[in-house]
């Protein structure tokens, strides 16, 4: 009759620890591989984005600063504006007289349009492959909206406060933040499998172990002989093996030659 006992797995952190810091530099190497085909990746293969804004201002038709209803009326119209200038009357116009091989989904889902808090500014941002091509659009999505505005809502249009630039640098990808994570990813991968591994090595290689995993006293150790190292005893090992396969070989070939004569 067997009885069940449930054994628990204690991890060492010590031991943990210093089976790490043994691994170091496969830990390092597999982080800097990381990075490596992280950043590599990037720049090869991922296309860079470019980002132009243009700023626009929306009055209403009968403008006065002091006057209380002509502020909620402005910023009614930023909502409505807001829509405005992403629907599809505007943007198949922009897509006409652009020529752009874009559809009207594709165009859109590269606009966005924000409007600041407790303000009547209205942020239009184009992301397009090209840096010239992405001021284009913007300027033209601001004037287009702004002519179209004026013209169905029947109300004095949005005024253009600053067209788009140029931009110098992409805004996407990040090559910083894409080899970092490549980085994270290389670290936590490698750290992951050494402690599986050491979790799952279930070894007894102390006397600690065979007390802990056994619950038996040992009563003494045998030393290796000063000046041999475990590796040279496993290799003298192997070295005696070797020698006593070929003496077998040796005495085979003898007894075969006999029994010839």
């Amino acid at each position: 009759m067997y009885e069940e006992r449930n054994d628990e797995i204690e991890i060492d952190l010590r031991e943990l620890f210093f089976v790490l810091l043994g691994k170091i530099w496969i830990i390092i190497l597999v982080t800097a591989l990381g990075l490596g085909i992280s950043a590599g990746y990037t720049m090869a293969f991922v296309k860079p984005i470019y980002s132009s804004t243009s700023w626009m201002y929306v009055l209403s038709k009968s403008t006065s600063i002091t006057s209380l209803t002509d502020l909620q009326m402005g910023t009614s119209l930023t909502q409505d504006y807001q829509v405005f200038i992403t629907s599809r009357p505007v943007l198949d116009q922009v897509i006409d007289e652009l020529e752009l091989d874009l559809t009207y989904a594709q165009l859109a889902k590269n606009i966005t349009v924000e409007n600041p808090t407790s303000s009547r500014f209205l942020k239009i941002t184009v992301n397009y492959p090209d840096p010239y091509m992405a001021r284009t659009i913007v300027d033209k999505v601001s004037d287009v909206s702004a002519k179209c505005m004026g013209d169905i809502m029947e109300t004095k249009g949005p005024n253009v406060l600053d067209y788009g630039h140029v931009p110098e640098a992409p805004t996407s990808p990040s090559l910083t933040k894409n080899a970092l994570i490549g980085a994270i990813l290389g670290f936590v991968l490698s750290v992951g499998c050494i402690v599986v591994v050491y979790l799952m090595n279930d070894a007894i290689q102390t006397s600690e172990d065979v007390e802990k995993y056994l619950g038996i006293n040992t009563l003494g150790l045998i030393p290796l002989e000063e000046g041999v190292s475990k590796r040279s005893t496993r290799g003298h090992d192997k070295d005696a093996a070797k020698a006593r396969k070929q003496k077998r070989k040796n005495a085979k070939k003898k007894a075969a030659s006999a029994t010839e004569r």
